[in-house]
């Protein structure tokens, strides 16, 4: 089926590639929920002189103010409008409710340019000018049938509510239905958009958020709607560059595979994440570090003090190293930048940390379903992912992961806290490998100079998982006291 492209990337992969040639469109939504912003990035997007595209207004903005409007948009292109794309008035027509003759008007200039696109902004305007809707519903099925010969996208802009999408004539008409809407969810406002309808086309369904930014519209799929088969971890072994570390895991991690590492707040999951990149650039790889805490100045500075030069990987390329403001976050936007950087060639992903996605989904229970969604896409585009996940407890045996974390990884490495011999230490060990044997030695985890490393074993301790280790003679004399 051939498709006219949007103008965002995004918005045609939610609409299974585009907007399909000869049809009806409607773009439904109340006042200021970006319904003619979207439009006019799909006419400047699509017009050229030989298939122009037709921006017809009826009762809305005049269309000095709607220029005005449109300026500060990176796809408004002044040169263009009479050349690539034309604004034209219907009101006079609306206003005495000849329809019939406005849209024999717009039939006429159709056949006579051949547009790529037509817009009518607003509908809605029209229809209320009709005393009889089922005559509303005859011109806009005539109109719809004599622009699809033209194998034009017609766009119908309107101010419906959902009410109105179930009961008015245009919307049993329409090939597809795109409704946008501004939604609050406690003090956070949010911009969505959902396609209710697309005929003899498949598209990515549910809810996504978009936000107009200065080139428009960024749109961001809903992950879970876009459900890729998990891959398989690899057989070959990724390094995490920790000392000590790679020969508990057998070498490395399993390629393609999804490592958490959990612990206490200051216990060195940051580290370990930055050694894990570190290792890659070493190696040649493309890494991309996703921050959720710390500033890509900071991270810097850090690297910087244990050797490793992450500005000069950042300008040559290699590194991206992405902070996301943990307030009012985007779940789905953090999920499309991460996934079109590993589209770009990444092959190593740390995520740092999902406390902070988990807070971002505001108590939703969609957070194990988005997390599984956004894992099984990274790894099946060849990413090896690390995961970072902050714990309540700073001693004891027990630990809490982030909600759906447990079965979303592959492999568990936990780091705790524990006082032994009036100091505090870090203790390390790999709870978990799926389909991979590991050492299960628990062993003393130090963070020095030059980075981390692992130790060596606690010999003679026992109870070290739970802060306050005991030599095993003592154990071993307070049971035969007894």
């Amino acid at each position: 089926m051939e498709r006219l492209r949007t103008g965002n990337t995004q918005l045609d992969r939610i609409l299974g590639g585009g907007i399909p040639m000869g049809s009806l469109v409607v773009l439904a939504g109340a006042p200021g929920t970006g319904k003619t912003i979207l439009a006019q990035q799909v006419c400047f997007s699509n017009g050229t002189p030989e298939n122009r595209a037709i921006y017809y207004t009826t009762l809305s903005e005049p269309h000095s103010k709607m220029v005005r409007h449109l300026e500060g948009f990176d796809f408004f292109d002044r040169s263009k409008l009479g050349v690539t794309v034309e604004l034209n008035h219907l009101s006079t027509l609306a206003q005495e409710g000849d329809l019939a003759t406005a849209v024999a008007e717009v039939v006429r200039h159709s056949f006579d340019v051949s547009p790529s696109v037509v817009v009518i902004d607003s509908t809605k305007a029209l229809h209320e000018a009709m005393e009889h809707a089922e005559h509303f519903r005859a011109i806009v099925y005539d109109l719809a049938s004599r622009i699809a010969h033209t194998n034009s996208v017609l766009i119908f802009v309107g101010e419906y509510s959902l009410a109105d999408v179930a009961t008015a004539p245009e919307f049993a008409v329409a090939d597809s239905i795109v409704y946008m809407s501004n939604e609050s969810e406690g003090v956070l406002d949010q911009r969505l958009l959902r396609v209710l309808k697309l005929r003899g086309s498949d598209y990515l369904s549910g809810t996504h958020t978009f936000t107009i930014e200065p080139k428009g519209l960024a749109v961001y799929p809903r992950q879970e709607s876009n459900i890729v088969r998990s891959a398989p971890a690899g057989e070959k072994r990724v390094a995490t560059g920790v000392p000590g570390l790679d020969e508990m895991l057998g070498g490395g991690i399993p390629e393609t595979s999804v490592t958490l590492v959990a612990g206490p707040s200051g216990g060195g999951k940051t580290v370990v994440g930055m050694h894990f990149v570190a290792e890659g650039l070493r190696h040649g790889d493309r890494c991309v570090y996703v921050s959720l805490q710390e500033s890509e100045a900071q991270l810097v500075a850090k690297a910087q003090a244990f050797g490793w030069n992450f500005r000069d990987a950042i300008e040559k390329g290699t590194l991206v190293v992405r902070h996301f403001e943990p307030v009012e976050l985007s779940l789905d936007k953090v999920a499309v930048e991460i996934t079109e950087l590993v589209e770009g060639g990444a092959r190593r992903v740390v995520i740092d940390s999902m406390g902070e996605l988990e807070h971002a989904a505001h108590g939703a229970a969609r957070f194990p379903d988005f997390l599984w969604a956004l894992m099984s896409g990274l790894r099946t585009r060849g990413a090896t992912v690390l995961v970072t996940s902050e714990t309540a407890a700073f001693f004891g045996p027990a630990f809490e992961l982030a909600r759906g974390l447990s079965f979303v990884v592959d492999n568990v490495i936990l780091l705790r806290y524990t006082e032994l011999e009036s100091e505090i230490r870090r203790a390390l060990t790999v709870v978990k490998m799926r389909e991979s044997d590991h050492v299960k030695s628990l062993v003393e985890f130090e963070i020095g100079g030059k980075g981390a490393s692992v130790k060596g074993k606690f010999t003679g301790m026992a109870g070290v998982l739970t802060g306050t280790p005991v030599r095993t003679e003592e154990k071993f004399r307070e049971f035969f006291n007894r």
